[in-house]
């Protein structure tokens, strides 16, 4: 089993900047996808940014040049800063993880964290 537990959500003010993190312990592998999704009410749950254990990373098209993801092996913990915040970036952020292979599909990933709110005021 793996589990993941999110950290660094918060209510922020449009512009400000957040530092979420996810770390993961269990049995895990430096080889493993991780990635972010978000949820915000009365959506779908979508694909923020994925990492593959080569740092190779992915981005939906809302977030990149605003978002930045990061890994450290060493610690299988996964990093996502994010920066200018808009509020529709409101929305419950989660970690996943899949064994290898990238994919934006929420269902092709197996471990989830609990979630961390995050909400910017206009």
């Amino acid at each position: 089993q793996v589990q993941l537990v999110e950290s660094g959500g918060g209510l922020v003010q449009a512009g400000a900047s957040l530092r979420l993190s996810c770390a993961a312990s269990g049995r895990t592998f430096y080889t493993n996808h991780m990635a972010w999704f978000r949820q915000a009410p009365a959506k779908d749950r979508e694909f923020v940014a994925a990492i593959s254990w080569t740092r190779t990373t992915y981005y939906a098209d809302s977030v990149k040049g605003q978002f930045t993801i990061s890994r450290d092996n060493a610690k299988v913990t996964v990093y996502l800063q994010m920066n200018s915040l808009k509020p529709e970036d409101t929305a419950v952020y989660y970690c996943a993880l899949r064994q290898y292979g990238h994919s934006d599909s929420a269902g092709d990933y197996n471990y989830w964290g609990q979630g961390t709110q995050v909400t910017v005021s206009s």
